[in-house]
């Protein structure tokens, strides 16, 4: 993947949707509910408003609606902006 995000924008690999409930009930495709929870895979390099504070391998929290899907290489990642990132976990 040769994907570099620009100004104060993060590539996100999003965690994989539960397909099993904490009971054991398997949850079909059109009731699975988007994950808000994933992996930094790169980070620009900020601008002169905004230093980066997230970095490549962070698992990060963020909003429903945040950021805009991509695919590439068969993969679906989200680019967003770092100010829509709510919370690094971990």
């Amino acid at each position: 993947m040769n994907v570099k995000p620009l100004s104060d924008r993060v590539l996100i690999e999003p965690k994989a949707a539960e397909t099993k409930t904490a009971s054991g009930l398997f949850i079909p495709d059109t009731a699975k509910e988007k994950p808000l929870q994933g992996t930094v895979v790169a980070v620009g390099p900020g601008n002169k408003d905004v230093t980066m504070e997230v970095k490549k391998g962070d698992v990060v929290l963020y909003g429903k609606y945040g950021g805009q899907e991509i695919t590439v290489d068969g993969k679906e990642y989200l680019i967003m902006k770092q100010s829509e990132i709510l919370a690094v976990i971990g």
